[in-house]
């Protein structure tokens, strides 16, 4: 059992986190013919925005209630008000995100009653989903308010129902932690099993970086359908991938009675089995040949890496949920994980395999890590700093990833990800790694010591 460090500075020297309403923007980036609308100031939605286009290196639809002196001091009910009724008319969405902000959250904003006052004055968009929910960004990150927009959706999108099984497919309710890259493997996972995957919110369909015909559109493109998740309640049974959305899970079961299965995480041949079994149990059919392969080659890939592996002094800084599956995984391989950051306190941390936990920022991670000894650093694109500081190489993981490339098609799950992850992290190691140099007697003088005039007798 990890021992959980709290925060103990008055103020974050160097952030690790992103915030609440990034994390719920992000999540109703993954619903169809969406957008998401942030009551709070412009420079708010402005500043995760550049994140999202950076790590995406996609067009975002990202908009604000645009909150100015006036409104943050007097009332700001009619900017929401207004940005509703704007997005409805001109941009026709399906679902409209409301998160709140740091700063409409101070004000004391209800958005779920201008919601409802919305829907008396504007009859006329009663077609179009609004999903509101509370995102302070005071408190905290991007992974817990991702989860409480899923929540949200769930509230707001899925009706009661008592229809389980009538249709051959699965839920799964994807954390922030995957990639659209691991959604994508993860939807081709279950669909070789003969079933149907219905993934809430599904980034692996709208922003997976396909080239479209439009030059632009205000709404997302792909994602799951409002159709699928108003039949979320005729599934099989619903996979739960992250602790982090326990209590949507909980929501979900309790609405439509669909038994879930939970999955703290998908890397690694240990949460990979667990996977494949219970889609084998699901489907009633034996597992596929091609994924019993795809499993004996990261079996094999495990044998060849394990020199590099075994003992390798690792440093994470992760979202809760991102930091138990890379702890999970590093120390299945023989890893050590010797320092490891949270940005905020989340059932489960203590359950990390190694001595402890600090909840802090990149600040903390420095000095944990140095104290450590750490050969490797895995967080995301802030800790490039803090790895040459520390002159170890960083293994770019997480969100979010501004100066990597194709971060967000990086594959992590499944037997195939888990196995690059292994040949990734041993090519790390050997491009790191320092020789002892050459033993030179200090008795031999400076020309003997000199091969080009070495002379054989």
């Amino acid at each position: 059992m990890a021992e959980i460090v709290k925060k103990a500075k008055p103020l974050t020297v160097n952030p690790l986190k992103a915030s609440q309403p990034m994390g719920a923007a992000l999540a109703f980036l993954g619903l169809r013919d969406a957008i998401p609308l942030l009551h709070g100031s412009q420079g708010c939605t402005a500043f995760g925005k550049v994140f999202f286009v950076r790590h995406f290196r996609e067009p975002i639809p990202l908009q604000t209630t645009a909150m100015d002196l006036v409104s943050t001091i007097m009332n700001a009910d009619e900017n929401v008000l207004a940005g509703l009724k704007a997005l409805c008319e001109k941009s026709q969405p399906q679902v409209i995100g409301l998160a709140t902000t740091g700063l409409s959250e101070t004000q004391g904003t209800d958005i779920h009653s201008l919601v409802t006052r919305f829907r008396t004055t504007c009859p006329q968009f009663a077609h179009v989903a609004i999903v509101p929910v509370n995102t302070p960004d005071y408190v905290g990150s991007l992974e817990s308010g991702f989860a409480l927009a899923v929540e949200a959706m769930i509230d707001t999108l899925v009706p009661a129902s008592n229809s389980v099984g009538r249709r051959r497919q699965v839920n799964v309710l994807a954390s922030s932690m995957l990639t659209p890259g691991d959604l994508e493997q993860i939807r081709e996972w279950i669909e070789a099993f003969g079933l149907r995957a219905v993934l809430l919110p599904d980034l692996g369909d709208s922003l997976d970086g396909h080239l479209v015909d439009a030059e632009n559109t205000p709404l997302t493109l792909g994602g799951t359908p409002r159709g699928d998740i108003d039949g979320l309640g005729e599934s099989l049974a619903t996979l739960v991938i992250g602790r982090s959305l326990a209590r949507a899970a909980d929501l979900l079961r309790e609405r439509t009675g669909v038994p879930d299965l939970r999955f703290d995480h998908l890397l690694g041949l240990d949460a990979c089995d667990a996977f494949t079994d219970a889609l084998a149990t699901l489907a009633g059919v034996a597992v596929p040949e091609r994924i019993e392969r795809q499993r004996t080659q990261l079996q094999d890939a495990m044998v060849d890496t394990h020199f590099m592996t075994g003992f390798t002094r690792i440093a994470l800084a992760l979202d809760p949920d991102a930091l138990l599956a890379f702890g999970g995984f590093l120390s299945g391989v023989g890893a050590e994980i010797v320092a490891a950051v949270a940005p905020t306190r989340a059932d489960g941390l203590a359950q990390m395999p190694c001595a402890s936990v600090r909840i802090g920022d990149l600040a903390d991670l420095e000095e944990a890590a140095r104290q450590a000894n750490a050969q490797i650093l895995i967080a995301s694109s802030h800790a490039a700093a803090t790895a040459q500081a520390l002159g170890i190489p960083l293994w770019r993981a997480g969100f979010p990833q501004y100066d990597f490339v194709g971060g967000y098609a990086r594959v992590w799950v499944g037997y195939r990800g888990a196995r690059q992850a292994l040949f990734d992290l041993a090519n790390l190691v050997l491009g790191h790694h320092h020789e002892i140099p050459v033993y030179r007697s200090i008795y031999r003088d400076d020309g003997a010591q000199d091969p080009a005039r070495l002379v054989c007798h």
